[in-house]
């Protein structure tokens, strides 16, 4: 019997129907390079909407470190990353891609995870290979990986309990950087056969690994880029990653970073001047903010999930 889904204390609206987004995911790799920007939170993701990217990623690491202050060593419980999908679901209409970290657990926990995400909005599942008591960010030394035939019961069990057929599951590995690159090539096969829809293989560390990983699934499976910043992978072109076999190209905490050095350097200017008065064009106007909003302030009554808003007497 499926476990039903927990009630959030604090709901997001409903928003645009995310429903199909595995679909419009799978279709849209079928024709283009897919970039995949991480939104660190409902405006950022509003924002990657209006720049034209093709989905929009939740980070482990971005959420860890963005909303709870914490690093990126699985801190977070399933609940908040449930309800962290259905907010940035529910701020736009592309796809999301969730970092689900390494299922929560085993098989069984893996399958409430996928039908909770997915009842929430994700159009893509990711999932790792790493030992949870062990976990941290992919591009950091100390990490550890399950053996390949229980990641691959992970990956079975991920695809089995997805209810629409559409939604994508994603197998991440992270033996290279403890096993080599042999190794994770090895488990990318497994995963694969074992339900992945597509492979996302971590830490690569040179061009020609990129590459070598592209001609061994060449037409074979999708696979995912990752161009984390101050990693231990190469920063490769857009074009050059599609060149060199790879479909999605993912930017994780790219838009956190930026704003944490913009906000570092406003508290510093405002320190200085005593004034935020010359900061002023590098801010989002309030009409622009509006604008990314919907909302005409003269009649908030007609923005879309006004009247999903509840009544502070509901609340108390």
């Amino acid at each position: 019997m499926t476990a039903p889904v927990p009630a959030m204390p604090h709901p997001a609206p409903d928003g645009p129907a995310t429903a199909a987004g595995g679909a419009a995911l799978r279709r849209a790799a079928t024709s283009e390079t897919l970039g995949i920007v991480g939104a660190p939170f409902a405006l950022a993701a509003k924002l990657v909407e209006s720049a034209g990217f093709d989905a929009i990623y939740l980070s482990g690491a971005a959420y860890s470190a963005g909303h709870l202050g914490v690093p990126d060593i699985g801190l977070f419980t399933r609940e908040q990353l449930v309800e962290q999908t259905r907010i940035l679901a529910r701020a736009v209409t592309i796809p999301l891609v969730v970092d689900a970290d390494t299922g929560f657990g085993g098989p069984r926990e893996v399958e409430e995870t996928v039908r909770l995400l997915e009842a929430a909005g994700a159009a893509a599942i990711q999932i790792e290979d790493q030992r949870g008591a062990d976990k941290r960010c992919g591009h950091v030394s100390g990490k550890q990986v399950i053996d390949a035939a229980e990641m691959a019961e992970k990956m079975a069990a991920a695809a089995a309990a997805r209810r629409d057929p559409a939604t994508v599951i994603i197998g991440r590995c992270d033996s290279r950087g403890v096993h080599g690159l042999d190794d994770c090539l090895t488990r990318l096969h497994a995963y694969r056969a074992a339900g992945a829809d597509w492979l996302f293989p971590e830490a690569l560390q040179t061009r020609d690994e990129f590459g070598r990983v592209g001609r061994e699934f060449a037409g074979s499976v999708l696979l995912l880029a990752n161009m984390t910043e101050f990693g231990t992978s190469p920063l490769i072109s857009f074009p050059d990653l599609a060149e060199l076999g790879f479909t999605a190209v993912l930017y994780p905490v790219t838009l956190m970073r930026l704003a944490m050095k913009a906000m570092e350097a406003g508290l510093a200017m405002i320190a200085e001047e005593g004034t935020q008065e010359s900061l002023l064009d590098l801010m989002q106007s309030r009409e622009e903010l509006y604008a990314m909003l919907d909302y005409d302030p003269r009649h908030p009554e007609r923005h879309r999930f006004a009247k999903q808003t509840p009544s502070p007497e509901a609340t108390r």
